[in-house]
């Protein structure tokens, strides 16, 4: 595979053209980053799993890599209810837990992120939800990652007070932005929306900008908002 197909797929994916970007890497692509598309696809689109699952399975079960994507995996099947499995809750903490072992900080910061998502949204712990963002952040912070930021005060921002949780809602959306990294610009359009009052006319205008773009990249999770 020519650099050039990865670089180029590596773009598709930001944009949310999963399909294109899996077409242009081929039988003979790098198997990580075809997994990383397919699960991403799997879980925006909420279709495709078992290829996902399949591309997943081809990786080097101890790498990093397949850990994380094992877990997201078992989560997302437990938090869209699609075909949970009785032993997904503690597939996905042993995942995150074996991928957070990394030596690559930043790598290790992306398995406590999703380490708290599944505290936060399967277990309903917050607290030890908080403790793994606060982890994650730190480590985004000192690296200057602003899409990796991103991910995580979005998860951090209902969890704080209404004020303080609506500027970090802002501010993902606006590093998301200024990356062009549309789906998760769409979800961060759809999560300000959700936490502004209704009678505030800049809802109104998230909701008229994000939908036409929901439906557009057939994002299954994306609940229209009131």
């Amino acid at each position: 595979m020519l650099a050039d197909d990865t670089y180029i797929a590596r773009s598709l994916f930001l944009l949310g053209e999963w399909d294109a970007a899996l077409a242009v890497l081929g039988p003979d692509s790098d198997p990580e980053l075809h997994a990383e598309v397919a699960v991403d696809r799997w879980f925006f689109q909420i279709d495709g799993h078992d290829e996902a699952e399949k591309a997943v399975a081809a990786l080097d079960p101890a790498s990093w890599t397949a850990q994380l994507l094992t877990g997201r995996l078992a989560y997302s099947r437990l938090l869209f209810q699609r075909d949970p499995r009785p032993d997904d809750r503690a597939a996905s903490e042993a995942a995150y837990r074996a991928a957070a072992q990394s030596g690559d900080e930043l790598q290790r910061g992306w398995a406590e992120y999703h380490w708290g998502v599944l505290l936060d949204n399967i277990d309903e712990d917050s607290a030890g939800a908080v403790a793994r963002y606060e982890v994650a952040l730190e480590i985004a912070t000192k690296y200057g990652d602003g899409f990796f930021e991103s991910y995580i005060i979005r998860h951090l921002a209902h969890l704080k007070e209404p004020a303080d949780g609506i500027m970090m809602l802002r501010r993902s959306l606006h590093l998301r932005a200024a990356l062009g990294a549309r789906p998760q610009i769409v979800a961060a359009q759809a999560a300000l929306a959700n936490d502004l009052p209704e009678d505030d006319p800049e809802r109104a205008e998230l909701i008229r900008i994000y939908r036409p773009a929901a439906d557009e990249l057939r994002i299954g999770w994306l609940k229209p908002t009131g």
